[in-house]
């Protein structure tokens, strides 16, 4: 039986992707190596990160402005590593509280500077992305914000209009639609979702937001200016992450680029959320204006019915749909390498749950 893989990470992968992945594993561009054993000093992996971050520069529309740069640790690691770099011990910054990951780092940051919750949603379980920012402090360095709450579902669609730069954690939707990469200062994510296989960071960093003038000590493996003097190249990067993140977005640029899969994006979700919707057996548990492209979350009237209906959708193949612990119910990811014939799959599963159950 087919298996439709609805994990919210590390996630499905292309399968010409996966395919490509798995043959340089066995021989490189007819190399005789491997790509888990050739140099990241060599030429082959020099052409595979330049690549990498040219196409990082064409899906998004980067300027000159911007440095392109690949880490490891996560994005978890950027909640401090970008604190350390771009806060004085003192300096204000401001963040939004839509979710587990935006509060895990507000907690990092609280380390390094003086860090202002303007907006959050968390009284109301994150269900929906605050709009009111008017208690932005005048003397903030930056704006945080997280664009996509995987475990709550909630996605913002319209950025904010504010008057200091946005730095935003887009770990599960980087690359799933255009951007108006003008208003960041700083964009950073994990590849796992959209972007290619776990173990490597993106980090999209304005020229203008590195700081000459930091008055605390700066481990060279947690400065940026680090990875922007050396290209990413440091130290041994993680060759086969940034590699798959080549063909993914090789992938994703042969698809017609952002605007591309914006369009399967929101027609998957599309047919999703219509079901949700209609069906009466479930419902949604984000504001309707909010709801994620990427993380579907819904939930039965019952624990009864829920385990019911997940026998059914682990019989049809649909796997990995169980929602966070702190959510409960469903959460169906369809991140951009989820077909939408998988889709159609869960949504077939449910309208029959429906009819069996009516």
């Amino acid at each position: 039986m087919k298996k439709h893989n609805f994990n919210p990470g590390p996630a499905i992968l292309p399968e010409t992707v996966i395919q490509q992945a798995a043959q340089a594993v066995l021989d490189y561009n007819g190399s005789g190596l491997s790509i888990l054993e050739i140099s990241h000093r060599g030429s082959e992996f020099v052409a595979i990160i330049e690549e990498a971050i040219s196409l990082t520069r064409e899906l998004l529309g980067l300027s000159d402005d911007y440095h392109v740069l690949f880490t490891t640790g996560g994005a978890s690691t950027q909640f401090f590593m970008l604190a350390m770099n771009l806060l004085n011990e003192g300096e204000t910054a401001a963040y939004t509280d839509t979710g587990t990951w935006a509060n895990k780092a507000i907690k990092e940051a609280k380390a390094y500077g003086s860090i202002k919750v303007i907006a959050s949603s968390k009284d109301k379980n994150y269900s929906f992305i605050p709009k009111d920012l008017s208690a932005l402090p005048a003397d903030a360095r930056f704006l945080h914000l997280t664009s996509n709450n995987t475990i709550f579902g909630t996605q913002i669609h319209e950025w904010p209009a504010v008057p200091v730069p946005i730095i935003c954690d887009m770990s599960s939707d980087i690359f799933s639609k255009p951007i108006p990469v003008e208003k960041f200062g700083m964009i950073y994510a994990g590849a796992q979702k959209n972007a290619g296989a776990a173990g490597v960071t993106m980090v999209i960093l304005r020229k203008d937001m590195v700081r000459s003038d930091l008055t605390h000590h700066m481990p060279p493996m947690l400065d940026y200016k680090t990875y922007i003097a050396e290209n990413s190249l440091y130290n041994t990067p993680p060759v086969f992450s940034i590699y798959v993140t080549m063909m993914t977005l090789r992938w994703i640029k042969a698809l017609g680029g952002l605007e591309g899969i914006q369009k399967i994006n929101q027609a998957k979700a599309k047919i999703l959320y219509d079901e949700i919707d209609s069906n009466p057996y479930f419902k949604g548990t984000v504001a309707v204006e909010d709801r994620s492209l990427m993380n579907v979350c819904f939930v039965c009237d019952n624990e009864t019915l829920e385990n019911e209906f997940a026998t059914d959708a682990k019989n049809a193949g649909c796997v990995n749909l169980k929602g966070h612990r702190s959510v409960g119910g469903f959460r169906a990811s369809i991140y951009n390498a989820m077909p939408i014939e998988s889709v159609q799959v869960l949504v077939d599963t449910m309208n029959s749950f429906a009819l069996k159950k009516g």
